[in-house]
């Protein structure tokens, strides 16, 4: 599974021709679960080809869109398309659950 840092700048480019399945997940320095789910968050088996890890301090036109409202916050997107927030425990088998249940949403735009 590939790590991506994503900003304001290039974000927007990249999650529209990246292709196949995406986890974007919003986070902070100094959030505590944050940096715990950095170290975490690779080694789990996800349905997903890449993490796409986004500095919520240094992205505020991000942040706004996505209507990030707590961290970490995570998001799917697939091949250019947002399929929502994943609200889930950080435990491996409550994630996988999370975002099955999330791939079945309709696809929108990106924010």
């Amino acid at each position: 599974m590939a790590n991506l840092r994503l900003s304001d700048l290039d974000a927007d480019r990249q999650l529209l021709d990246l292709p196949g399945a995406s986890l974007v997940i919003f986070t902070s320095m100094g959030c505590a679960s944050c940096r715990f789910l950095e170290q975490w968050l690779p080694k789990q088996a996800l349905p997903v080809q890449r993490l796409i890890w986004i500095d919520a301090g240094e992205s505020q036109g991000l942040v706004s869109r996505y209507e990030v409202f707590h961290l970490p916050a995570l998001f799917l997107v697939r091949d250019g398309h947002f399929f929502g927030e994943v609200r889930a425990a950080l435990r491996g088998d409550s994630l996988v659950k999370a975002l099955a249940v999330q791939w079945q949403q309709p696809a929108e735009e990106l924010p």
